[in-house]
């Protein structure tokens, strides 16, 4: 099966590997695509975008897809439209907002905001309520199911009330990168009884994604 990881960090935030690595990585672990994602705000996305621009011109060569963007993350709630607007602006080709995870001190409101914004994924939300996860999948925002720990800790909330998530690991380092069958197991532990659905919903989003950037 298929498995495409839409959240992942690289140098140019505070990941430990250069894209290059992050490609051969994922493609021995049997990841037919996935997309670096740096965290950014309005301080950083036009560096971070700009450094991944340069990949552009050579990502065909490369034995397994890559999608270049970037993570909104701790941005205040009212900001946080003009931030992944800013990032569609400077050529991101995927926009994940940083959802309200148990483990940090993410502002309330955030998901939210994240889920009106016209971003691609809202990450580990967290605790969510079954009203805001139908809006997220009216306005074609996914959910996350994490492996990352600690943003973990929302999986179950996710998997009871998304109809459509993805799952996706959060790498920041060579240990963070998953196969597709224990990206299954992953949604298993959610309670999910028909995880390849959820990898058919990655795979969907991504080669969405990916025409579109091909263009």
């Amino acid at each position: 099966m298929e498995y495409y990881d839409l959240h992942t960090h690289s140098v140019f935030s505070d990941g430990e590997l250069i894209p290059s690595e992050m490609a051969r990585r994922m493609k021995n672990a049997g990841v037919s695509g996935f997309a670096i994602t740096d965290h950014a705000d309005f301080s950083n996305t036009s560096w971070i975008m700009d450094r991944l621009r340069k990949l552009q011109d050579w990502r065909d060569d490369y034995s397994v897809k890559m999608l270049f963007g970037v993570e909104i993350t701790h941005v205040p709630p009212k900001l946080i439209d003009s931030a992944v607007e800013l990032a569609w602006k400077e050529g991101a080709e995927i926009v994940v907002v940083h959802g309200e995870t148990l483990a940090e001190p993410v502002e309330e409101g955030t998901n939210a905001a994240a889920v009106e914004s016209g971003a691609s994924i809202l990450a580990h939300p967290g605790i969510i309520d079954e009203k805001l996860a139908e809006k997220a999948v009216d306005n074609e925002v996914y959910l996350e199911i994490s492996a990352r720990k600690g943003h973990c800790l929302g999986n179950g909330c996710v998997a009871r009330f998304c109809e459509k998530p993805v799952v996706n690991t959060d790498t920041h380092s060579p240990s963070d990168i998953i196969t597709p069958a224990t990206a299954l197991k992953i949604c298993r532990a959610a309670g999910i009884s028909r995880p390849e659905k959820v990898l058919e919903n990655n795979c969907r989003l991504f080669k969405k994604l990916w025409k579109k950037a091909k263009k």
